[in-house]
Parts: C-alpha cells; sequence; structure tokens
C-alpha cells in the first residue's frame, strides 16, 4: 500500500503544554481520531542537535551537531535521501537549518529560500532564515501562511513525505517563559490556526505526526536534561499499531519509523527500533 505521511514540527513546547492547551489537537484523541504519546529528545536538546537526530535516527554524539553553531551539510542517511531514493517525492517548509543539513550548505539566500529539484533529495523546498531573530523581534513566518504552503506541495506538487517546521512558540516561550497568559494565548492561537489543515491534509489521504523538537523549562530553556528540556507530546492522526500509551517514544526511532510506514528501507545506521508497522 502507498502511503502519504506529513510530520509538523512546532518547535520547543514542553509536554504539559501540549496536554492543557491545545484543545483542537485533545479533541481529536478524545474522539479517537488521533493518539497521543509522550516523546523524550537527545541530548543535547538543542533545536539543531534535534532536527538532525529527528531526520537521521542518530545521536548527537555521531552526526556531531552540539549545537547551532554546528550547521553543515550531514553525511547520513535520513529520511529525504531515502524517500528520494525510493522514488517517492519530498517537500519541505522549515527552517533554512533543514535545507544546510539535508541538501546543501551553506544556505545561499536566493538561491535556496524556494527551490523545485528533480535530483532532490528535498525536491520542493521553501525556507526561511529567521535573520535578525532576537527577544524583541522573533522574525518568524505566520504560521498559516507556513501551513498553506505546505498544503500547497501537498496538493500541487504531490509529494509523498512532507516536513513542516516552525520556531514561533520556542521563540515565544524564550521570551516570555511558559507559565503566562502570552504562552497561553500563543499556543491557542497555534491550535486553532493548525486545525483546519490537519483536517485539510487527512481528507487528502495523508497519516499526520504533530509534535516538537525538545520542551522548554519554566525559565524558557532547552539544551540539556529533565522531564521539560526533553520530553513533549506526539500526536499520531493514522491507524498503525503503536506501542502502549504510556510508553514513552525515543526520537531516535521517529526517522526508521517514518521510512518503515512509508515503506522504504531503513538505512544500517539507523539502529532504532521503528514503533509504526508497514
Amino acid at each position: 500500500m502507498s502511503r502519504k505521511l506529513l510530520l509538523i514540527i512546532l518547535d520547543g513546547v514542553p509536554y504539559r503544554n501540549w496536554r492543557r492547551l491545545f484543545g483542537n489537537l485533545e479533541g481529536w484523541v478524545q474522539n479517537g481520531d488521533a493518539r497521543v504519546w509522550r516523546m523524550r529528545s537527545v541530548l543535547p536538546s538543542t533545536s539543531a542537535s534535534c532536527y538532525a537526530s529527528i531526520h537521521t535516527g542518530v545521536p548527537p554524539q555521531v552526526h556531531h551537531v552540539w549545537g547551532n553553531e554546528a550547521v553543515r551539510k550531514l553525511d547520513l542517511p535520513d529520511i529525504f535521501s531515502e524517500c528520494a531514493r525510493a522514488g517517492k517525492r519530498t517537500g519541505a517548509v522549515t527552517h533554512s537549518f533543514w535545507s544546510e543539513f539535508f541538501q546543501r550548505a551553506p544556505f545561499d539566500l536566493v538561491r535556496d529560500i524556494e527551490y523545485d529539484e528533480e535530483a532532490g533529495p528535498i525536491h520542493h523546498g521553501r525556507f526561511h532564515t529567521m535573520t535578525g531573530y532576537g527577544n524583541i523581534n522573533q522574525m518568524t513566518p505566520s504560521d498559516v501562511d507556513l501551513f498553506a504552503t505546505l498544503t500547497r506541495l501537498a496538493e500541487v506538487k504531490g509529494i509523498d513525505y512532507g516536513i513542516l517546521h516552525t520556531c514561533t512558540l520556542d521563540s515565544m516561550g524564550h521570551r516570555f517563559y511558559h507559565d503566562c497568559e502570552e504562552m497561553d494565548n500563543a499556543c491557542y492561537m497555534m491550535d486553532a490556526m493548525l486545525a483546519p489543515f490537519v483536517q485539510r491534509w487527512r481528507d487528502q489521504g495523508y497519516e499526520v505526526i504533530v509534535t516538537a523538537d525538545h520542551g522548554q523549562d519554566a525559565r524558557g530553556h532547552h539544551g540539556g536534561t529533565g522531564e521539560l528540556q526533553q520530553e513533549f507530546a506526539f500526536y499520531y492522526f493514522g491507524d498503525s499499531p503503536m506501542p502502549p500509551p504510556d510508553e514513552v517514544l525515543g526520537q531516535l526511532a521517529l526517522a526508521p519509523s517514518i521510512l518503515t510506514r512509508l515503506g522504504v528501507p531503513v538505512p544500517a545506521s539507523m539502529r532504532a527500533k521503528p514503533f509504526f508497522q508497514p
């Protein structure tokens, strides 16, 4: 069976904020349309380190992305490369780090901000850089624009696998921390904006994962250990058999699980046991 799957990564949302503030996602869980688990990130729980591990299935101690300053082209099998090798179409609507890791580096603003390349492994890329980011100005695109862009890749380009990554909530958490009115409203808005697109993707025949790369602690920090920094929710819209709901999923299992679900051979470098079935 030929399956299609979209991976939605909302950067920097701790588990407790997912479960109390994302009413649409939780409503789908209550209605039986989605299932939810706790997932734990690699260490360091730094953004770029997690991005590299999400797609390669290997820890930072293997891919050597120690932090956001260590972004470069990775010479490892990843979800894009293996999907392209298997003849599947891929798309990305993400921070530019993903293009640098998995397509080419350094990122050229004019050449790489948007591309459609038959050779892949990212066949259709739409990227943003957040140049000038700081607490005063987040430099993040509207999430509705990002969701719409991924939807266009799905409906016009016919991608089999697509990833969307947004830093809005991570940036808000760094600025305001998590126990505040600003963060409550930001999570509410994200949930409300995401919901109609999830429904549309499901109607188009996609399985959908909504998750994070890492959490954030009470001071808006991540990179280290502990539940708040490392753990986040993993929502799955699909019918694969899965582990018990109280099992904590490991981030390294995400890449081989996605490839397994798409019917793509899992490379030997991805050693974690997939939690999805074909």
